[in-house]
């Protein structure tokens, strides 16, 4: 086939595509019809886990040439797309824009979502718990920093629930408009920042520079977009949002830096057979307490994946999560003998395992 062929065919496949999108979401169209006579939420994390899966089985079967994650991509955002069509969410995360935070919310909402920036955890939690966004997006842990203290705490204060996880590998860039590392004479970032990139500003050269604190990467990003001698260490989402040169990628000393985020909103998950379920515990302070309850998992199967303490108004709580949803029969033995100490924080499709 020749070049113009070939585009002939290409156009009269978009045509088709426009013809099935318009179809899909006619059928969208009724599926919120019925939800909103019996108040359902749009978004059902459970559902759209269910077709991803299947069609990156049926994509395997046939041989397809698309990647999972290029399925993944495409379907999300149709995914972002119908939820808007019927009922346009918002959406609070822990900002700046162009935070990794925002990107988690991106990943899983798609770009075409109505997106608010929170200054802090606790205000996100307060935007959700009052109403005046439908979801919220905050950090729960980071594979070199640990669990997020302010986010224990606010799960433990309100009453949303989780009913997503993201997973987000934290990759850093240096960006500027400066041609050269040698024009560069101060850089801008967040502390945690400079910190993950060390070595490689030794290597550079760059580590006796001035180095400017901010409070997030992409506030990095737009100071160093208006002073041509600086540059950021900051996330590529970031040196596009301000048109900031990227000169170096990848510049993190450990290549495995991730960070998990929850989506918290204000119902709860059916099960999907593959969920994973988080409380918080209160125990009596006994002897014995914490291996009385924890033995009670292993008498029933239920497979424990993290176990970590923390202190919430200066009284010592376990933040535990285990393989299951809170409406599977033995799960809901273990609610009933502990209904006293469990604070149930949202049973939810497993996206991967620990960070």
């Amino acid at each position: 086939m020749t070049l113009e062929e070939i585009r002939q065919k290409i156009d009269e496949m978009d045509d088709g595509l426009l013809d099935i999108y318009n179809k899909r979401m006619e059928l969208v169209h009724q599926v919120g019809v019925l939800k909103n006579r019996t108040g359902a939420p749009i978004y059902r994390p459970e559902r759209e886990q269910e077709i991803l899966d299947r069609l990156k089985q049926r994509n395997r079967e046939s041989e397809g040439i698309l990647t999972e994650e290029a399925i993944s991509a495409l379907y999300l955002e149709l995914f972002a797309v119908a939820r808007n069509f019927e009922l346009p969410e918002r959406i609070a995360f822990l900002g700046p824009d162009a935070s990794f935070t925002h990107q988690a919310a991106e990943n899983k909402f798609g770009a075409l979502s109505s997106y608010i920036p929170i200054g802090s955890i606790k205000g996100v939690f307060r935007e959700v718990s009052h109403g005046r966004a439908k979801f919220g997006v905050v950090p729960i842990e980071n594979s070199f920093n640990g669990i997020v203290s302010d986010t224990i705490s606010c799960l433990s204060d309100y009453n949303t629930k989780i009913i997503a996880e993201v997973m987000v590998n934290i990759h850093h860039v240096l960006a500027t408009k400066a041609e050269d590392v040698k024009y560069i004479k101060r850089l801008y970032s967040k502390d945690i920042a400079f910190g993950q990139c060390k070595q490689f500003l030794e290597d550079y050269g760059l580590d006796e520079l001035e180095q400017i604190l901010v409070e997030s990467t992409a506030k990095a990003a737009k100071l160093a977009a208006g002073d041509p001698q600086a540059a950021a260490i900051c996330a590529e989402v970031a040196s596009k949002m301000y048109a900031l040169p990227v000169l170096f990628s990848n510049i993190e000393d450990q290549g495995n830096n991730r960070t998990r985020f929850f989506i918290v909103s204000d119902f709860e998950n059916a099960p999907s057979g593959k969920d994973k379920t988080t409380i918080l515990v209160r125990l009596p302070n006994k002897p014995g307490a914490l291996v009385d309850f924890l033995n009670d998992f292993k008498e029933h199967g239920i497979d424990l994946t993290k176990i970590k303490s923390h202190i919430v108004d200066g009284i010592s709580i376990f933040f535990i999560e285990f393989d299951g949803h809170k409406n599977d029969e033995k799960i809901q033995r273990i609610f009933a003998t502990h209904k006293d100490s469990i604070k149930f924080l949202g049973s939810y499709v497993k996206e991967a395992e620990d960070v």
